[in-house]
């Protein structure tokens, strides 16, 4: 079967369509050819897949070809069998017939010969050449065609068609392409099962001393083309992909040895995507295939048919992985192969891969996931291509031109060096082509590092250890021949060299200036020049692609092909998840742009390389890269970049650059702020200045309060830096608000490490505040910090971070009463006398250190100022006990006696013990009234109302740390006199004399003493008894308590005089009482305060008093007398029931003899009742016209309505213009009436249970009439009282109220009580 190698390839090269036979019985096909061909491809093809699961296929291409074509004629049956592929997949047979006869002697007779064969597929086309006009020839066409049907199809399978020549119907091109993926998909089904059968029986015998790969893959692939020929790509790609782990299963089982292959000119170009590249006769051996050739091979036709199924990502996909894996497989056939055939196949392959999968890719037609990573897998190819052409530019000679970056030296250093079995010489003609010389470069600020890596191992030592007569060279003259030259490795300098020759030893790159000298025996080992050279000459022999050769021709172009590959990888990295690779790429770029001069494109790289290296906390290779960036910015004039890049520098750890380097950076710094800069932007060195609060508890402040904050600054700088200005703003915890901004008083000199900054603080408003921005000026450079210092453990309170929350540096008190002033007494003080007044300073949690206190009196109201002040410490005590003198609401302290304080200007300033405990201060005062006060004729003394004698003192307490805080408060104080005098006449004697009884009611809360008293008469009035107008009892001294009342009896009798001398006196005495008081200061009225004592409570005092009182004729007999007429002759009152009441008003005397005062004779009468139990119906109030003659009488009736059933009281009638004492009862009202409840209604009211409601009262009433009525119609009646069952137990009041009143005939029992029986 191998043998059909050649003719398989052929027959691929020449069948891509599917082949419909056209079997033209009658000579119709130049006919129909062009109607049938214009059908193709197949709009709708329904196919059977290798699982025989139906599969759409849309254009299925095919092609119809006549059986007497060559192209079908007849073939061997193994030739058929192995290449059934391409046979027919359809046999279409044309005939036509206008006679009955001619069908049933010639045409199927022929028919039935053409179909007989079972392994074609067949349908008949019959095709009607009758003209529509002509009805005979059309009618006979139906009855051949229906003819037609009968003998070849079945109630299985219609195998019959008609085809109008000068028009076929609507439904025949579908039912013809019906008809025919009917027998392609028949076809194919039975084509499958052969090649599955016969590819099974192969695959058994694989491990077999038999096995052929190549009749095994014959017939694979055979069956796999036969898919894609269908159209079916899915199983074609399957058939590839078990091919593939077949041959690798396979390929290397047997003990005989197989050539590698890659030997030929041109396979160091890849052939991924070339599925013809070279003839399967060219890569066979024996009974397989050359690995380098057949994988390729296969890989080539997977991604054609993937390309077909659109999927350029999954080629993009496989073909990494494959070049990875066919890496390994040059690298261990490496030693057979050209000088470094590995590199440069790999780099081939993915630029073959990335053109061709970026040609085939539509942007936006996949997934946004899908399309991220195949840019991810795009630049995963372009930096495998660049590791591998940077590799081969270090193996030229080029690898002091690569940047020792930190991607390179990872790439470089990983990636193993070609291992060809012989290392190539140097050739003959290429003795004076190169030389080394030193080219140091110099990094910017002076910074001397360790170059990083670019090898994995010594070149010099791996080169001449493949050398082939390495035997003969000496050790020694390696080593030198390493310290004269390097190779660019760190390890093989000597530790004892400085950074700097280092750099120079590595730093060399390769020059065409003059000749070198390489004479010597061969057995010498190879210098590093030699080595290069030699690799040189080697790769321009195993490199066939002109493009390739240019691109390692020269610096220029070497450096143009790496900015390419680095730009692609960097592009597709950043449309990928991996946006960060392509930063980093970024960074390469930006390396090559700096060494062209191109700076401002480095700078831009740059900085983004930067911002991810500072943003991972990648300390170590931002140092490498911003020293870059900071030249570039330099040289680009770019200042505020300059000075941010250098505070940058100084912000990285202290370990990757020296102190001299550091300093190197600060005065950069420091020059530039003090230079007139153009355009002086604010520079952000969070990094560097941090700051942070003191520990412990932040400062708490009251609202309106100053104070000082204290602020730890550290300090990144490695010497001492002045800033000139320093300012510090708050931010509020609860909102976005910013608190006051925070200055330094003056310039402040920050050392490095921690130093503390005190700032003044003024008064903020009421929240916690943490610290927000630290600004400042360095000559003319502004500064700003947001970030907070770090130092300290990660588990105290000074380690700051932004993972937790910031602690507050400030806290300000919401408003809040800090103080409070409030007056020590709690009783009236005595008016027109010098009191001291008590005001309670107690401080809330609040200092009142320094504080003063503005006192302002009212009018009315003075302070003696020759009096002194007094202030002590105030104690509460219970003032349930008042017996001794000194008891009271405040006490002096043990510690703390009582000070002498001066009024200056109305203020008093506060001593200091008084700033943290609750003081009284004790103030003279003197309320002034020169009114006289006036007694009352009789009864009790008159209520005052709140506002007389009332005084008011405003007080203005000013407080805090500078006095800033303000209280203001008026204090009310009440005045009033000692005693309230009423008078009235006890008794009248024969002889005239009257006992006039005066009664003294103390108002102040102190014991006083009446030591003496005496009455000053008005005329009219004379003394009948003592003639000094003493009182007639001998009682004095008389002491009267607190809220107590005493009484005088005086002896008077009426002065002889006329009516008219009466009524032009003055009607006013004169009551004189002469007094002491002993009353406590904390508590009310009090002794008089003496001046210059501090001991005003012990020593007793004799005051003054003096009251004016009225005396008039005393009414001994009433002149009017008002009786309650007696109600209805029943008796009985009802509720809701009309009532009239009357009363009788009767004249007693004249009202000459009276001196009533009545100016005519009409009397005013009132109705009083109480509106919850009466209703008035008539007038509540009025005149009525009553006889000033003794005798005469007149009768008020009202009409009322009773609400409330009980015992009530009854309206009563007042005469409001006519002393009670003028009025007589007679005869007198009842106290209480009975009413009785409602009559019993008709309607049927339930009884609710509702307790304490009115609504509950209505219906309890309605009950009871309902009791009543039935006890009056059951009276003649013998009968058992009736059980009232009621709940809750409130209710039982109401029915045993009315069964006290009257009996009605029942008991009560609640509803609990009958669960028990």
């Amino acid at each position: 079967m191998a043998n059909y190698l050649a003719q398989f390839q052929t027959i691929k090269s020449t069948c891509a369509h599917l082949v419909i036979a056209v079997e033209d019985v009658s000579d119709l096909w130049p006919t129909v050819k062009n109607s049938f061909e214009e059908q193709l491809p197949f709009k709708r093809a329904s196919l059977n897949n290798k699982t025989r699961n139906p599969v759409f296929v849309e254009n299925l291409p095919a092609e119809f070809i006549l059986t007497t074509d060559a192209r079908l004629r007849s073939r061997f049956p193994q030739e058929q069998y192995l290449f059934w592929f391409r046979e027919p997949y359809a046999t279409l047979v044309l005939v036509t017939c206008e006679d009955l006869d001619e069908f049933k002697t010639i045409l199927k007779p022929r028919l039935k010969l053409i179909v007989q064969n079972d392994e074609r597929e067949w349908f008949i086309v019959f095709v009607s050449r009758a003209h529509p006009s002509n009805d005979n020839a059309t009618k006979m066409a139906k009855k051949v065609y229906a003819k037609l049907e009968v003998e070849f199809s079945s109630k299985k399978r219609e195998r019959c068609c008609k085809f109008d020549v000068h028009g076929p119907e609507a439904n025949f091109w579908e039912d013809l392409e019906a008809r025919i993926m009917e027998c392609v998909r028949n076809t194919l089904d039975r084509r499958l099962q052969f090649y599955e059968e016969e590819i099974r029986k192969l695959s058994e015998q694989r491990f077999m001393p038999i096995w052929n790969f190549c009749n095994f893959f014959i017939l694979k692939e055979s069956l796999a083309f036969m898919f894609e020929m269908a159209h079916l790509h899915e199983d074609a790609l399957r058939e590839y992909d078990e091919l593939e782990l077949c041959y690798l299963e396979t390929v290397n089982i047997g003990s005989k040895r197989r050539e590698f292959g890659g030997l030929d000119h041109g396979d160091d170009q890849a052939a991924l995507l070339l599925p013809g590249n070279k003839p399967l006769t060219q890569i066979v051996q024996d009974d397989s295939f050359r690995e380098f050739e057949f994988r390729q091979y296969l890989f080539a036709y997977q991604s054609k048919l993937l390309f077909k199924l659109n999927r350029p990502f999954e080629v993009a996909s496989r073909g990494y992985s494959f070049i990875i894996s066919f890496s390994k497989a040059l690298g261990l056939h490496e030693s057979i192969l050209p000088f470094c055939m590995r590199e440069v196949w790999v780099i081939t392959a993915c630029l073959a891969v990335v053109n061709a999968t970026n040609s085939q890719y539509n942007e936006g037609n996949a997934p946004p996931e899908i399309e991220r990573e195949f840019y991810r897998l795009q630049g995963d190819l372009y930096s495998l291509c660049r590791a591998k052409f940077l590799r081969l530019a270090y193996l030229i000679g080029y690898g002091t031109e690569i940047e020792r970056s930190a991607v390179n030296s990872a790439l470089l250093s990983m990636l193993p060096w070609p291992k060809p079995a012989v290392w190539p010489l140097v050739p003959d003609n290429a003795a004076s082509e190169m030389i080394l010389q030193e080219s140091p470069r110099v990094k910017p600020f002076g910074i001397e590092r360790k170059p990083l890596a670019l090898e994995p191992t010594a070149l010099i030592r791996e080169a001449n250890r493949r050398r082939a007569s390495l035997s003969a060279g000496s050790s020694s003259e390696m080593l030198d021949s390493k310290q004269s030259f390097g190779d660019g490795s760190a390890t093989d300098v000597s530790s004892k060299t400085s950074p700097s020759s280092k750099a120079q030893a590595i730093s060399m790159p390769r020059t065409y200036s003059s000749a070198g000298n390489f004479e010597g025996s061969i057995d010498r080992p190879m210098k590093l020049a030699e080595i290069f050279v030699a690799a040189e000459h080697a790769l321009k022999q195993t490199i066939s692609n002109p493009d390739m050769q240019k691109a390692l021709s020269s610096i220029q172009d070497i450096e143009q092909k790496y900015m390419d590959l680095t730009k692609g990888a960097a592009d597709n990295y950043h449309r990928s998840w991996w946006k960060r690779h392509g930063v980093v790429l970024d960074g390469e770029i930006a390396a090559v742009c700096f060494k062209r001069g191109n700076f401002d494109l480095a700078a831009k790289s740059y900085e983004k390389v930067c911002a991810l290296y500072a943003g991972e906390g990648w300390q170590d290779l931002l140092a490498e890269v911003l020293p870059n960036l900071a030249e570039c910015q330099r040289i680009l004039n770019d200042q505020a970049g300059y000075l941010s890049s250098c505070v940058r520098l100084l912000s990285l750890d202290k370990g990757l650059f020296s102190i001299k380097e550091r300093q190197a950076f600060q005065s950069e710094v420091v020059s530039l702020a003090h230079s007139e800069m153009k355009h002086p932007v604010p520079l952000d060195v969070s990094s560097l200045i941090s700051f942070s609060g003191n520990p412990g508890a932040p400062l708490e402040l009251c609202d309106g309060d100053p104070g000082t904050l204290s602020v730890a600054v550290w300090s990144g700088f490695p010497d001492d830096i002045t800033l000139d200005s320093l300012s510090l703003t708050l931010t509020a915890t609860f909102n976005a608000d910013e608190g006051g901004k925070l200055r330094s008083s003056s310039s402040n000199v920050l050392k490095p490490g921690r130093n503390t900054i005190t700032f003044p603080l003024p008064p903020q408003k009421p929240g916690s505040y943490v610290l927000g921005v630290l600004t400042g000026h360095i000559g003319q450079l502004t500064f700003r910090s947001h970030s907070f210092s770090k130092a300290g453990p990660t588990d105290s309170d000074d380690f700051m971070s932004y993972e937790k929350t910031t602690r507050p540096i400030l806290k300000v008190s919401k408003p809040r009463p800090l103080v409070d002033l409030s007056a020590a007494i709690s009783s009236a003080l005595l008016i027109n006398e010098t009191q001291w007044i008590g005001i309670i300073a107690q401080p809330i949690d609040y200092s009142l250190k320094g504080a003063v206190l503005h006192i302002d009196t009212g009018p009315g109201l003075k302070i003696e100022e020759s009096h002194s002040i007094e202030m002590e410490t105030y104690r509460s005590v219970d003032h349930s006990s008042t017996d001794t003198a000194n008891s009271g609401g405040a006490r002096k302290d043990d510690n703390k006696g009582l000070e002498q304080l001066s009024l200056l200007d109305g203020k008093i300033e506060f001593p200091d013990w008084a700033s943290d405990m609750t003081s009284i201060l004790w103030i003279p005062i003197r309320a002034i009234d020169d009114k006289l006060s006036r007694g009352s004729s009789s009864g009790p003394p008159r209520k005052q109302s709140i506002v007389d004698r009332m005084r008011t003192i405003a007080l203005k307490l000013e407080f805090g740390i500078s006095n800033n805080q303000i209280y203001d408060k008026t204090i009310a104080l009440h005045f009033t006199d000692p005693f309230h005098v009423s008078t009235r006449v006890a008794d009248q004697y024969n002889d005239g004399t009257l006992l006039l009884q005066v009664t003294l009611h103390s108002q102040v809360k102190a014991t006083l003493t009446v030591n003496d008293a005496w009455l000053d008469l008005q005329d009219g009035f004379i003394h009948a008894g003592q003639s000094d107008g003493r009182p007639v009892s001998a009682f004095l001294p008389l002491e009267i308590s607190p809220n107590s009342r005493a009484g005088l009896l005086f002896s008077v009798c009426l002065g002889k005089g006329t009516a008219e001398d009466e009524i032009k006196l003055q009607l006013e005495s004169i009551l004189n009482i002469r007094y002491g008081i002993a009353g406590v200061r904390t508590i009310g009225a009090h002794p008089p305060a003496v001046a210059k004592s501090n001991d005003t409570e012990s020593t007793s005092h004799d005051l003054i008093f003096r009251s004016a009182l009225i005396l008039q004729r005393p009414v001994l007999d009433p002149c009017l007398a008002v009786g309650f007429l007696p109600l209805p002759s029943n008796g009985l009152l009802r509720v809701g029931q009309l009532v009239t009441l009357k009363w009788r008003v009767e004249r007693l005397k004249d009202i000459e003899e009276t001196k009533v005062p009545q100016n005519n004779d009409e009397v005013l009468y009132e109705v009083n009742a109480n509106s919850d139990n009466w209703m008035i119906a008539g007038r509540k109030r009025g005149h009525v016209s009553l006889s000033t003659k003794q005798g005469s009488r007149i009768f008020i009736s009202v009409l009322c309505m009773p609400l409330f059933a009980g015992y009530v009281h009854p309206p009563h009638l007042g005469l409001p213009d006519i002393d009670e004492a003028n009025i007589s009862c007679n005869p007198a009202g009842p106290h209480l009436v009975c009413i009785l409840p409602p009559d019993l209604s008709s309607s049927f009211c339930p009884v609710v249970a509702e307790s304490n409601s009115n609504k509950s009262q209505s219906h309890c009433h309605l009950f009871q009439s309902f009791l009543a009525r039935r006890r009056d119609l059951l009276k003649e009646t013998p009968h058992a009282p009736l059980i009232v069952i009621g709940r809750p137990s409130q209710l039982r009041s109401s029915p045993n109220a009315y069964q006290r009143l009257e009996d009605l005939d029942m008991h009560f029992l609640e509803k609990k009580a009958t669960a028990v029986a």
